[in-house]
């Protein structure tokens, strides 16, 4: 028996040591000393290790290297306010709030190939790499599909409101939009390009930010009056759960792996919630981050979550970089 209570003691500090350890590590700060202002959202190449974050008050596109911390600013954009990057087709769409614009760049060189013109407050950019098409919410309702290879609007489908946040099927043709403003949530066919469905916010508004778990039926949505998540049965359009969370979350992802959720929240923090079940959801923690940093990526590739955190009270803009565990 004695000299079994070594190997259990061991055991023992081991559970310990793993119930304590952070859901998410900060690995790495990366400073951005010359953006000022607003951050808005990010696109990754994780092949390249590079994140494309939209300097919304800046300006600027900040190209960052995670790899080596460290990052350079492309100038020439109005108010950036989403991107996104097609692999296949080796660009990276900009979306300007202002100018009614989507600049496309050369993902390894970075320079101008073209500029998508007609698309006011152009804000959100989702891929759909198999139909090989750049999806862009713009103005006062509508999605703007463009072919990701010539830039050429090929399509758009027609929304109550100007869209925040949407999701798209991989398995599947509907695309699933926030549209604040109107108080909905606006399900669409990519293909037919109309609207076939709209779904309420119960007691609850401001419904910016969104993630999907196709895998599992369900829908998450983020809204911040009151700030609350939201569950959705994708097939039958019912909000099965709901749960307290921080406030003024912009961006939130769905952890297949580790079945979480990620929330940022521009009050300072992000909120870890666990899927217990499609049904069943709790908070499993909460993480500080810095003040109004509300918006990141979370990259599946490289177990990565990084938040941006604007310039504050002398501190300057930088990049959290943080582990998932």
């Amino acid at each position: 028996m004695i000299r079994a209570l070594p190997a259990a003691l061991l055991a023992c500090c081991a559970a310990l040591a793993h119930a304590q350890a952070p859901l998410l590590e900060l690995v790495a700060t990366i400073p951005m000393p010359d953006v000022k202002g607003r951050i808005d959202h990010f696109a990754a190449d994780p092949k390249s290790r590079r994140l494309f974050v939209a300097a919304l008050g800046n300006d600027s596109v900040e190209v960052v290297d995670v790899e080596k911390n460290r990052h350079d600013t492309l100038r020439g954009f109005d108010e950036p306010q989403g991107i996104g990057h097609a692999a296949q087709a080796g660009r990276v769409f900009v979306a300007n709030g202002q100018g009614a614009r989507v600049v496309v760049l050369d993902a390894a060189s970075l320079k101008v190939l073209d500029t998508i013109k007609g698309l006011d407050d152009a804000d959100n950019v989702r891929l759909d790499p198999a139909a090989h098409s750049v999806l862009v919410g713009y103005g006062k309702g509508a999605l703007a599909i463009l072919d990701e290879t010539t830039g050429a609007i090929t399509g758009r489908i027609a929304l109550p409101g100007h869209p925040e946040s949407f999701q798209l099927e991989s398995r599947g043709s509907r695309v699933f939009v926030n549209v604040p403003w109107a108080h909905k949530i606006v399900v669409a066919d990519r293909v037919k390009k109309v609207a076939v469905a709209e779904w309420g916010l119960p007691l609850a508004a401001g419904n910016y930010a969104m993630a999907l778990d196709e895998s599992g039926r369900r829908l998450f949505v983020a809204a911040r009056l009151p700030a609350t998540l939201l569950v959705y049965d994708i097939d039958s359009g019912d909000n099965v759960a709901k749960l307290p969370v921080g406030g003024d979350v912009d961006d939130m992802f769905f952890d297949a792996e580790r079945r979480r959720i990620y929330l940022v929240c521009g009050e300072g923090r992000i909120d870890v919630v666990r899927q217990e079940a499609p049904d069943r959801y709790t908070l499993e923690g909460s993480v500080k981050t810095a003040p109004r940093a509300r918006t990141g990526i979370f990259v599946p590739e490289l177990q990565a979550l990084y938040v941006a955190a604007p310039a504050d009270s002398g501190a300057p803009a930088r990049i959290l970089a943080y582990r998932v565990r």
